[in-house]
């Protein structure tokens, strides 16, 4: 049984983009620092070679994504990024938005988006029939808040850079008032960044 697993970029103050974020800059003033791992190295993904990363970031970047069966993100974020024209950087995987009412048009070329109405439980059920068995991956802060109140994430993959930011968008802003225990699974030194494994306990 696949796995609902949060894998996002973070500073080490737990901001995930600056302030400011729209779509001529969708990661915010300076938010672009807290993704820098992703560019810095000389290796390209092996999923697409936009992405150029060190030895050990491609590793950590690449390895999950045969497991990855389907995404979930929020509508601001599909708003931010323009749908990505059409095509997610990892393509084959089909995204679930969940937002309050369905765009009336939208551009769809090699990633195919199916828009949820009816909340973040949902499209994670929706999700994990399309992944047929693979992992749920969840790349944005509301969806990861909105998973962990309701006990739906399992794991957390935290890819922490170098960097305070001051002042941004929180990753754990709503979660509520109850604490959760995390289980460490895996602690990899990359190169400009910190990459984290958790296991969460409700």
């Amino acid at each position: 049984m696949g796995k609902v697993i949060l894998d996002i970029s973070m500073s080490l103050d737990g901001f995930i983009a600056g302030v400011n974020d729209n779509q001529k800059q969708p990661l915010g003033e300076g938010g672009e620092l807290i993704q820098n791992w992703l560019f810095s190295g000389d290796q390209p993904s092996r999923y697409n070679e936009f992405f150029k990363l060190s030895a050990i970031n491609k590793e950590i970047f690449d390895g999950p994504v045969p497991m990855t069966g389907a995404m979930v993100v929020g509508r601001r974020t599909f708003d931010i990024v323009n749908g990505w024209g059409g095509s997610h950087p990892i393509q084959d995987v089909p995204i679930f938005i969940v937002t309050h009412e369905a765009p009336v048009s939208y551009v769809e070329d090699k990633t195919s988006f199916t828009f949820v109405t009816s909340g973040v439980e949902d499209a994670i059920v929706q999700a994990k029939e399309a992944a047929n068995g693979k992992n749920v991956s969840i790349g944005t802060a509301s969806i990861a808040q909105q998973c962990i109140k309701a006990g739906l994430l399992d794991e957390m993959h935290l890819h922490v850079a170098p960097i305070l930011m001051g002042k941004g968008i929180r990753l754990f802003d709503q979660i509520g008032s109850e604490q959760i225990k995390l289980e460490p699974q895996e602690v990899t030194d990359g190169s400009n960044v910190t990459h984290l494994k958790y296991k969460l306990l409700y």
